[in-house]
């Protein structure tokens, strides 16, 4: 039997609206121990995620002519100026396996997770994958030892 994306992932999810500002945003990430913010519309629908390392170092510090500034985070840029628009997402009746292979072939380290009608529901990361590994691997000992 596959087991669905709903079993292990995060259902508390600290989700963000696009004008909140990048200084707010990374101190929030670090509040709750996260380094991913679903951004959503008043109907909680997707609109872009950024993670740490949109924060740490975003797409257009190369192209930059002075970057004195890039590592200055405050409030005067919003989430919106360096959010991923494009972005790789889950259902919450996806199975695992499918869950997998999005976080390896994209490199990313989590996805928001949406149920039948695109609303945020949950965020799956590559830690809730390790948790759901560890208890197919106890079941494994125990199926063993019977």
């Amino acid at each position: 039997m596959a087991i669905k994306v709903s079993r292990y992932m995060s259902s508390q999810v600290v989700s963000i609206p696009r004008n909140m500002g990048i200084r707010e945003a990374f101190f929030l990430m670090k509040e709750h121990a996260i380094r991913h913010l679903p951004i959503v519309n008043d109907a909680r629908q997707l609109i872009g995620i950024i993670s740490d390392r949109e924060l740490r170092r975003p797409n257009w510090v190369d192209e930059a002519h002075d970057i004195s500034h890039v590592y200055i985070l405050d409030n005067a840029m919003h989430v919106s100026d360096v959010m991923i628009t494009n972005v790789h997402v889950l259902h919450t009746y996806d199975t695992l396996n499918k869950a997998v292979a999005l976080l390896l072939d994209e490199g990313i380290g989590a996805a928001p997770v949406l149920d039948k009608t695109e609303t945020l529901v949950g965020m799956l990361s590559a830690i809730d994958l390790l948790r759901a590994l560890s208890d197919m691997i106890k079941e494994q000992k125990k199926a063993g030892k019977r």
